[in-house]
């Protein structure tokens, strides 16, 4: 979970920073709704011969730029991807350096930097490995902080709410950043995201384990998540973001509470910025667009983009009123959604979506399950299209998590155990999707 420069492409107007210039509403972005998108990717160090984490992100960071750095262009400057620190050292990120017009093509370019990271971490005897949490890390034990540039505000985080667990050690996940022009659009595209995020990881689950066990969560890296910052509630809320009414009504409802009760854990006002907020989705008003936090990390970059892609189509089509005025979806209660979102994150795509108000918003008639309510909504959004393989992997054999729990079993040893994740890093390696 990394929490400064975390999204891609820090975005100018008229040749000045977006902070030096969001003031009010008023303020045009240079993109508008669903014209470009910003894609980041989290993967774990881990040790190529034990899987235990490994924290050698800095070393490996330093072996492109030539010196410790947060951030490094592999392909330079007018390269698609850069690669990035976490606050965990054994945690690397991949993404794109600037807004991309669209994610076809995108996954092959990620998979190269991910075979160009694990070319270089051969030396270290270390592999790279998928899914949103390691399956049996001691974050006690093993977490090691970032301590280079910016380590102040890493720092400042652990001291309030002390890093080393799961909840911020030990979570890999994918974002998404999608643009708004201008007040309107902000409105229209917060609430549309806002609605789908207690399904997202219907589709994208993948965190079973953790501590050598089985949760009992089809998602336990969102589970720890939603709790992580438990000792000042207003950074998290209940990750279902609350309806806005434009961005000066967000800041002064949302922000200036976070920052208000910050105040006495952080005076000088270190860590009081707007990537402070951890709600599902947050606005970065300082690019016009808003990121998606909510996603976990799949087995490759391709099935990551094959999720990514029907999410933003889905949004796009709320937007757009196919099914119903995008008014009535905010008809539907924060504390109502949380509740679908809670059943997702427990029985991931089995959960079973009882709301119905929610559902007739889009235009499902009865009851159904998460991979249902995706399936459903996959034949209207590529009608006369073929979905992707990966997509339809997911609905055939399950989210990721379900096919690590039945290639593992509820209760494996940790040879058992091993051999799975070994299993999904050469999945990642070699691009291809885990079908047990």
């Amino acid at each position: 979970m990394h929490y400064i420069n975390s999204a891609p492409g820090l975005l100018t107007y008229k040749g000045k920073c977006m902070n030096e210039l969001i003031q009010s509403e008023t303020m045009e972005y240079p993109y508008s709704l669903f014209q470009v998108c910003g894609l980041e990717l989290e993967y774990m160090i881990v040790d190529a011969s034990t899987l235990d984490v490994m924290p050698v992100c800095d070393r490996l960071l330093a072996g492109i730029s030539g010196e410790t750095a947060n951030e490094v262009y592999p392909d330079g400057m007018t390269g698609v991807t850069a690669w990035s620190n976490e606050l965990a050292l054994h945690v690397l990120e991949f993404k794109t350096v600037n807004p991309v017009k669209s994610l076809k093509g995108l996954s092959s370019i990620f998979q190269s930097q991910v075979n160009r990271a694990s070319a270089m971490l051969e030396s270290y005897g270390a592999i790279l490995m998928p899914t949103a949490m390691h399956p049996w890390m001691n974050p006690d034990r093993e977490f090691r902080i970032w301590p280079h540039d910016s380590r102040e505000i890493y720092n400042r985080f652990d001291s309030i709410f002390g890093c080393k667990g799961h909840g911020w050690s030990n979570l890999q996940s994918v974002h998404i950043n999608l643009p708004f022009a201008d007040n309107n659009e902000f409105i229209k595209l917060h609430n549309a995201i806002r609605i789908l995020i207690p399904v997202m990881n219907g589709l994208t689950a993948s965190s079973p384990f953790a501590g050598g066990e089985f949760t009992g969560y089809s998602d336990y890296r969102m589970e720890v998540y939603r709790t992580n910052s438990a000792k000042i509630p207003a950074i998290t809320g209940c990750v279902i973001p609350e309806i806005t009414d434009g961005i000066a009504q967000y800041r002064e409802t949302v922000l200036e509470k976070i920052y208000s009760d910050l105040r006495t854990h952080d005076p000088g006002g270190i860590i009081s910025h707007e990537w402070v907020n951890a709600r599902g989705c947050i606005p970065r008003f300082e690019r016009g667009s808003i990121e998606i936090r909510t996603l976990d990390i799949q087995e490759c970059p391709a099935a990551d983009i094959a999720c990514a892609e029907l999410i933003i189509a889905a949004a796009e089509w709320i937007v757009a009123g196919k099914a119903a005025d995008p008014e009535k979806y905010n008809s539907i209660s924060t504390e109502r959604l949380y509740v679908i979102l809670l059943d997702t994150i427990k029985y991931g795509e089995s959960s079973v979506i009882r709301d119905n108000e929610f559902l007739s918003l889009f235009g499902i008639s009865e009851s159904c399950t998460v991979s249902e309510f995706w399936k459903f909504m996959s034949e209207r959004l590529y009608a006369g299209r073929k979905i992707s393989p990966e997509l339809e992997n997911i609905f055939m054999y399950g989210s990721l998590s379900s096919r690590i729990l039945a290639a593992s079993g509820k209760k494996p040893g940790r040879k058992k155990l091993s051999d799975v994740y070994s299993g999904l890093c050469r999945c990642l390696k070699d691009g291809k999707q885990f079908i047990p």
